[in-house]
């Protein structure tokens, strides 16, 4: 079996292969869970990817658009795994102003946890008099 250009490969084990998941069953459980869609549709993992193919991959906050430049089932090291694929333009600029937004977001929103009793009535005070 060849490890790279091979023209049969899962669609979990070549996502597996371009390192979006640390293990074939994290790839599998993605497609499953609708991480993973090509054409607008979800993705089986016995799909065959091809060349060309665009897919668009959720992981975490992350959503990406890549499309396939090469087939490979051997896992290997980063520089050779992003060769299988290219992210395009506007996905970067997405996930970037996504980071951007998550990071001034996070800073904003820092909470001490719940509010005591005495912070709820003065909510609560607050909401009334608005009204």
């Amino acid at each position: 079996m060849s490890d790279t250009n091979d023209d049969k490969v899962r669609l979990d084990k070549w996502l597996w292969a371009a390192r979006f998941f640390k293990t074939r069953a994290l790839a599998k459980a993605a497609i499953e869970g609708g991480k993973v869609h090509h054409r607008g549709e979800r993705c089986k993992p016995g799909k065959e990817p091809k060349v060309g193919d665009v897919y668009l991959i959720r992981n975490g906050f992350d959503e990406r658009s890549v499309v396939v430049q090469a087939l490979s089932v051997v896992r290997r090291g980063a520089p050779e795994a992003q060769a299988l694929y290219a992210e395009t333009p506007d996905s970067v600029e997405r996930r970037e102003q996504a980071a951007a937004q998550r990071k001034a977001g996070a800073l904003g929103m820092q909470t001490d946890g719940r509010p005591s009793k005495k912070q709820r009535r003065q909510l609560h005070q607050f909401r009334d008099n608005q009204e």
